[in-house]
């Protein structure tokens, strides 16, 4: 559940440090006064959109943290996500500044606003006043029943075939319909593939033959390099360097027996005649290797000039031909694999079934579902002013789609005896906000999420019912920690626990959003205040504490 909420510099929140308990807990206040403000706040900490508008006039930055108790399904988000997951808690905090940049961070650790979304929907559910809106679409309505019944991932495998079947068929529609042209294109990837496999270019050996041909290209220059300078280290030149270094060597080695500070000389002149020596047998060993090859010299060239133009053909580098050969071959293999119509119509057939399978088993289990939420939803209707009333959930078949086999529609009947018509075509906007909040309360009880939030839902409704949906509310308390933004006493005296919200001025003078827990006679004069508006009476006083006490 949220244990806590803090709320700096958001729109006209300041500041404000909420503590949170369990149970059903209500946000009252005047309308501007900025309840709402704290659900927008709440939802980007929980990963929602956010820009710089939502930076409080001259402030530097908007930042918002939220620690919740874990559940055990967001501890395991944590550790697989690798987050400390330790402390029997988790915060989560967002930072936008001025610029609209944005800061996302979970434990203390850096992450994304995505992360935080995925998270957020293991610990929250939030139910907006504008929900019962949604309600009229059909895609709404079907995401709803899927999601109450548990259904969505077997949604998205009936829509991931789907669109494999379909994906497939378009394939071999379009080759049934250019034939001609596939062949073609077939013909010339067979003589391009046939072309790269005579030549048979291995991987890096450009680089080995270019080094070969300049080495042979090269060769008299470098035998006439390496017998020159063998001729001037060694013995075989008139003065080699090897026999003066030698006989410096002995010059220095006798006068060191008079003055030791020449040590150091011939102590660096000694490693440079091994060094010397070393370079005399390389030399030899090189010019025992290296030779003038004609022949081989002119098979090198044909062979790269072979490469180098088919490269060009190719608009590729020499070095890239066998990856370009890897590459025809496998659209040839695609190509090859898609022109075997049969093939491509049985893989089709068998796409198809496999995607009927899971679309009829979805059908079934939306069945099931759909006379589970009907009777719920009509049981409560009962007690919300629409008694003899009845929902039910139309499954209409339909040609087989991405989101199955049937097209989903609610339906209600507002009176006894009357038959069930679309709920867009029927209900009015209050029977439509009560049927909405009839739907939350029931859906929302099925839920593993453990903090439950309705912003506003109960517009449009009054009286008794109102009453009824305070219960209801609060009776959604006892499973989850629920909590509600409400202009209506009846909800609001049910609340276990009671904050109100109120416009004050700040100390530059700009208006600013205040929030505090209310005592027992303080929750008497707010609720009086809805009750009665501006001026509060003894009469609206002693309603409120009948409220309350009830």
């Amino acid at each position: 559940m949220l244990r806590t909420l803090s709320i700096h510099d958001f729109v006209i929140v300041d500041a404000i440090e909420l503590e949170l308990g369990s149970g059903f807990t209500v946000f009252t206040g005047e309308t501007g006064a900025g309840k709402s403000i704290l659900i927008d706040a709440l939802a980007l900490a929980l990963g929602g959109r956010g820009d710089a508008s939502v930076v409080r006039e001259g402030a530097a930055k908007a930042d918002i943290s939220a620690e919740f108790s874990l559940s055990p399904d967001s501890q395991a988000w944590l550790q697989t996500n690798e987050f400390d997951a330790d402390e029997g808690s988790v915060l989560l905090r967002r930072v936008i500044d001025n610029a609209g940049r944005s800061k996302a961070y979970i434990n203390g650790v850096a992450a994304t606003a995505t992360q935080l979304r995925d998270l957020g929907e293991l610990l929250v559910d939030i139910h907006g006043q504008h929900a019962h809106q949604s309600l009229l679409k059909a895609d709404a309505q079907r995401a709803l029943l899927d999601s109450q019944a548990g259904l969505a991932d077997d949604a998205k495998a009936v829509a991931a075939a789907f669109r494999a079947w379909r994906t497939l068929a378009r394939q071999r529609e379009e080759f049934e319909a250019d034939a001609k042209k596939v062949l073609l294109e077939r013909e010339r990837l067979e003589w391009q593939v046939a072309e790269l496999e005579k030549l048979a270019v291995k991987p890096g050996e450009w680089a080995d033959i270019s080094n070969e041909h300049s080495r042979l290209s090269h060769a008299a220059s470098l035998i006439e390099g390496a017998q020159e300078a063998l001729s001037a280290i060694s013995e075989t030149d008139e003065h080699p360097i090897l026999k003066q270094l030698s006989a410096i060597n002995g010059r220095i080695n006798k006068l060191v027996d008079v003055d030791d500070g020449l040590k150091p000389v011939l102590e660096a002149l000694e490693p440079a005649q091994i060094q010397l020596q070393e370079a005399v047998y390389a030399l030899n060993d090189y010019l025992s290797r290296v030779e003038l090859d004609p022949d081989r010299l002119r098979t090198v060239e044909e062979r790269m000039e072979a490469i180098h133009s088919t490269a060009r053909k190719y608009h590729v580098d020499p070095d890239d031909l066998p990856k370009e050969l890897e590459t025809l071959s496998a659209q040839l293999q695609q190509l090859a694999d898609a022109s075997d119509l049969d093939a491509m119509r049985a893989q089709e057939d068998k796409l198809k079934k496999e995607y009927l399978a899971l679309a009829q088993k979805l059908s079934k289990a939306r069945a099931a579902a759909a006379d589970r939420l009907g009777s719920a939803v009509t049981e409560a209707m009962q007690d919300l002013s629409m008694s003899g009333g009845r929902f039910a959930v139309g499954l209409n078949a339909c040609e087989p789609a991405a989101y199955g086999l049937e097209q989903v529609e609610f339906l209600v009947a507002g009176h006894a005896g009357s038959v069930p018509r679309p709920l867009a075509k029927v209900a009015s906007g209050g029977e439509l906000a009560r049927i909405a909040l009839a739907i939350s309360v029931i859906t929302s009880s099925a839920t593993s999420t453990p903090t439950l939030i309705f912003d506003e839902v109960d517009t449009g409704i009054g009286g008794g019912v109102a009453e009824v949906v305070g219960r209801l509310l609060k009776r959604l308390g006892g499973e989850h920690q629920v909590l509600c933004v409400t202009h209506l006493p009846q909800v609001a005296s049910q609340g276990n626990q009671h904050f109100q919200v109120r416009k004050a001025t700040g100390t530059n003078g700009k208006t600013v959003s205040r929030i505090e827990p209310l005592d027992a006679k303080a929750r008497i004069e707010e609720v009086a205040r809805m009750l009665g508006g501006i001026e509060i009476t003894a009469t609206t006083r002693k309603h409120a504490r009948e409220l309350l006490a009830s």
